[in-house]
């Protein structure tokens, strides 16, 4: 599951617009949106409504690797072509692969899903696109081509991120209470400028796809207090991200108290805060090609 920056959210992040010389900040928060969410991408993967463990899957949109780690875990049978336009993202995600002992397993395509035409990816009976779908400018003909590409019976898993996480309780920071809550409304108008396809009703658009879908389920995540290490630099790291969307929209004063947050060195940093939480909510739809 990918995608949680502010301009996909991303978990991924965008994965197949990213710019290389942003892949650093994101590969960082991908990496962190997996580590601090392990349980719960895999309680996503243990939900799918599979039938017979598929031995083909494709990620498409893959980021650096979050679904994809989770899937080669869940089914351990399976290879898996990944993809991503970000050499760097694919990169990190074959050194992962590697780690885990499933570099023979993974297979690499640097793609721009935005084109014209795809690569070859087979004819997979699983495909996982997370936090990738909203950020092309034509879903709709995505959807077509991913219903074409499956396997007849094969299933299509979209995960999609309700939105950017929250980090702080009701009432934080204390110089400036719900300041977090202004933020998001300043990245939804960003969003809606954007991102249009942002919160799209995926269900419809499958099915006018030729998708029978099958299941549809929210993953909700409270991780709430004593904060790990990880959640204050996932926090750190997703609020840096949200600045450059936000800055411009906020007051002089919540925009000293968002810089107050960020600074490590400040004993009022987000990851000094004892009170730190991550919440957020992701759905998942399970489609089927007949």
């Amino acid at each position: 599951m990918n995608h949680p920056s502010p301009h996909t959210a991303h978990h991924g992040a965008h994965h197949v617009h990213e710019h290389e010389h942003d892949a650093g900040d994101q590969a960082e928060i991908l990496d962190l949106d997996a580590e601090v969410l392990a349980e719960h991408i895999a309680s996503i993967t243990a939900w799918l409504p599979i039938g017979t463990s598929p031995r083909r899957i494709v990620d498409l949109g893959c980021g650096t690797g979050a679904g994809t780690l989770a899937l080669l875990e869940r089914f351990p049978e399976a290879e898996l072509t990944a993809v991503d336009l970000s050499a760097a993202h694919l990169h990190r995600l074959q050194e992962k692969a590697a780690a885990a002992g499933a570099a023979d397993r993974v297979r690499i395509v640097r793609a721009d899903l935005d084109a014209t035409a795809w690569p070859e990816l087979g004819t997979p009976e699983l495909v996982w696109a997370s936090a990738s779908l909203h950020h092309m400018p034509d879903p709709d003909r995505a959807l077509r081509r991913i219903h074409d590409l499956l396997a007849p019976g094969g299933l299509f898993a979209v995960v999609e991120l309700a939105g950017f996480p929250r980090f702080l309780p009701e009432g934080a920071p204390e110089d400036a209470p719900g300041l977090e809550e202004r933020c998001h409304a300043a990245l939804g108008h960003h969003h809606a400028e954007q991102v249009p396809h942002r919160g799209a009703d995926w269900g419809t658009k499958l099915t006018k796809a030729g998708f029978t879908v099958e299941g549809e389920r929210t993953i909700t995540v409270d991780l709430g207090p004593p904060r790990t290490d990880a959640a204050g630099r996932y926090a750190l790291s997703g609020l840096r991200r949200m600045r450059g969307s936000v800055a411009s929209a906020l007051t002089a004063e919540d925009l000293t108290a968002l810089d107050r947050l960020l600074d490590t060195d400040s004993p009022h940093s987000i990851v000094r805060r004892i009170d730190l939480g991550v919440r957020t909510e992701r759905t998942v739809w399970a489609a089927r090609r007949a």
